[in-house]
């Protein structure tokens, strides 16, 4: 009589990844799991910041551009932690703080409606292409005409997140950036996330797509639209590393004792588009959204969200899980996604945290 044997565990994460680089899907790639606030972490960095001689090891400590991660990194909580110091109210109409909003339907588009992606604004304009400079550009944004009417569809709109962090702006009585620094980034400790980053931070810093005929972007902001408004928008342009997107992670939304409010927190992560076409919160994705990167083996309670970039973040604040993954994928062109290795990878995650409580 033969023993039998146990069961395979569940895949490595780490594993995923590193074969994900080797197999040439993305150049580089940084990965850290963890669980709740202050559980155990692993990390682990593979590849290089770009193809060629310029490229140097990625390491833990690499900076990426987080493209729409910057929507719940800098632009959410920001939004958040002014609605719980009273400064606005989530669902004051946009025109009430940006009085050039304005045309049909608009008048009933509140900051809400901007945080779950319901406006009824476009996804998307390059409005880059325009003549004149960032003030040009966003009058262009403002005087964007809806697709729809407010709360009846759910379209992700970077447009919407733009206008965000000029209500950010407005009501702190200063740039967006020094708001988020501000609001978000000193308050948490975060030292290496940033718009605009120095220079000194570029030979750290992994490169993107190389825009037509030039050298691959390395501290610039890859969305166009963000660098024409002068690299510092609500919806991507922030910079930062994985540590500190870990940090932010478990320090911002697991932990008791948060930056926010736990009614803030409970709202962002719950769903507020019921009826609707799509599952989002304020600012994050939630499982079953058309943009739902985590898989469907990641509880149902979990949130998360993407970047362009090839950067993605998860957690779940039931189980306590979470993932930080961080990749320039952009860097192999527009075509060059990491959509399966993120759904691989946060797949390896749930299923290893199942296979702990087993």
């Amino acid at each position: 009589m033969t023993e039998r044997e146990d069961p395979p565990g569940p895949a490595d994460p780490e594993d995923l990844v590193r074969s994900a680089v080797q197999d040439g899907v993305v150049p580089g790639a940084v990965l850290i799991t963890g669980r709740g606030a202050h559980g155990p972490v692993r990390t682990a960095a593979f590849g290089a910041t770009a193809d060629g001689p310029s490229g140097r090891p990625v390491t833990a400590d690499t900076v990426f551009d987080l493209a729409s991660l910057t929507k719940v990194v800098a632009t959410t909580p920001a939004v958040l932690r002014l609605a719980d110091t009273g400064a606005l109210r989530l669902d004051d109409p946009v025109r009430r703080h940006l009085p050039d909003f304005a045309g049909a339907g608009k008048s009933q588009v509140t900051i809400r409606h901007l945080l779950s992606h319901t406006s009824g604004l476009p996804p998307h304009r390059d409005f880059w292409k325009l003549p004149g400079g960032p003030a040009d550009r966003l009058a262009a944004v403002l005087a964007e005409p809806l697709d729809g009417l407010p709360d009846t569809t759910v379209r992700y709109s970077d447009l919407g997140f733009i206008l965000l962090g000029e209500i950010i702006a407005a009501v702190a009585g200063q740039p967006l950036d020094a708001a988020v620094q501000e609001l978000v980034l000193d308050p948490l400790g975060l030292a290496t996330t940033r718009y605009l980053p120095p220079d000194a931070w570029r030979e750290d810093t992994a490169a993107t797509e190389a825009p037509p005929g030039g050298e691959p972007k390395c501290g610039v902001v890859h969305d166009e639209n963000a660098e024409s408004l002068g690299g510092v928008a609500g919806h991507a342009g922030l910079f930062s590393t994985a540590p500190d997107l870990a940090h932010y992670l478990q320090a911002c939304w697991l932990a008791e004792e948060s930056l926010l409010s736990h009614r803030a927190r409970g709202e962002a992560l719950s769903l507020q588009t019921a009826g609707l076409d799509g599952a989002r919160g304020l600012g994050w994705t939630l499982p079953g959204d058309v943009w739902d990167h985590m898989s469907p083996q990641w509880p149902a309670t979990g949130a998360g969200h993407t970047g362009f970039t090839g950067t993605s973040l998860a957690l779940d604040p039931v189980s306590g899980i979470w993932v930080v993954l961080l990749t320039n994928a952009v860097h192999y062109g527009r075509g060059a996604r990491a959509k399966e290795l993120r759904r691989v990878v946060h797949a390896a995650v749930a299923a290893r945290a199942e296979h702990a409580r087993a």
